[in-house]
């Protein structure tokens, strides 16, 4: 019988917990009193606010396993969780993971989960404290992150006058995604490659999220698409977002704009639908605008999320990823 087909060496709860501890076990983090290990974690509180969030990552709705490697899996369920820090501006603190495993899963792909999360917490310097574990159907990954600042950035403070920026890149990972979907998964050109590393192992820029501090207005991460990010920004906000067509083609990057054609689709619908590539859109004044972050539009009184084309025409900026229509 082939290692594919063997049966998986089953395991039980206390195991689990085994390798969860030898996982995330780590130096004792700033603020952590107990971390993993007892019955619940024990955090010193700190002067600032706390900013807290929670993310699922469900097989079937979120990834195929045939895509990408546990390890990959792990990682990029704990980086899309700690964008939504990013998009506040808020450094991290602690996070707890609680995972659904399949009935045949194995204690050696848990181990290769788990230190997926290990890589991705200490990448993004916040470490795992606790969580749980539990049989079920698909493979789950909620990942809750708690974090703390001074001035969370919100979607609610964009006003009229305000540029758009964008933080990051945006639609290669939809890219990366749309060739695993076609079996297209190894490839010796540097496009594809960047492409489906982009959506296997996104980061959460949180550095420069709280560099926003002082230049921001207000901020979402792209995880379901520019687009729709954009409207939703809009509407928290009470104003109008118009992303300017001419100024997105030119933040888009090199390997996109290559891919895009071979893939029915231009760039821009990548940028636009696509999602997951958990960069940032932020608004602020011209002045206060980084040199890292890229102006793609503007706000204005009204409502709504709209595309202007080099014309001067527009359209709403439509869709993007709804998980419950996946």
């Amino acid at each position: 019988m082939s290692a594919a087909r063997r049966p998986a060496r089953r395991f039980d709860e206390a195991r689990a917990v085994e390798l969860f501890l030898r996982a995330f076990a780590a130096p004792k983090a700033s603020g952590v009193e107990l971390g993993i290990g007892d019955d619940a974690a024990v955090l010193a509180p700190p002067r600032e606010k706390l900013v807290w969030t929670v993310d699922a990552s469900v097989e079937g709705t979120h990834f195929e396993r045939a895509w990408l490697s546990l390890e990959d899996v792990g990682f990029r369920a704990f980086q899309a969780a700690a964008s939504d820090l990013a998009a506040m501006g808020a450094r991290p603190l602690a996070a707890l993971s609680a995972l659904t495993l399949p009935r045949d899963f194995s204690a050696a792909e848990l181990a290769r989960l788990t230190a997926g999360q290990a890589e991705a917490a200490r990448d993004c310097r916040c470490p795992i404290v606790g969580g749980n574990v539990a049989r079920g159907r698909e493979l789950t990954v909620t990942t809750t992150v708690l974090g703390a600042a001074q001035r969370p950035l919100t979607r609610a403070g964009a006003r009229p006058g305000d540029e758009v920026w964008v933080v990051g890149d945006v639609g290669l990972a939809a890219a990366g995604l749309e060739l695993l979907r076609r079996g297209r998964r190894r490839s010796r050109a540097s496009a594809p490659a960047e492409a489906v590393a982009a959506w296997r192992r996104p980061r959460a820029l949180l550095e420069r999220g709280r560099a926003l501090d002082g230049h921001a207005h207000a901020a979402i991460d792209v995880s379901d698409g520019l687009g729709l990010d954009a409207s939703r920004l809009a509407s928290a906000s009470g104003c109008r977002v118009v992303l300017e067509e001419t100024a997105l083609a030119r933040v888009l990057v090199r390997s996109l704009v290559k891919l895009a054609p071979g893939l029915g689709r231009s760039a821009l619908d990548f940028a636009l639908r696509g999602g997951e590539d958990y960069a940032l859109i932020v608004t602020g004044r011209a002045a206060l605008r980084p040199r890292w972050a890229r102006r793609v539009g503007r706000c204005e009184r009204g409502d709504g999320g709209f595309l202007e084309r080099p014309d001067g025409s527009r359209r709403p900026l439509g869709d993007g990823f709804d998980h419950f229509a996946a």
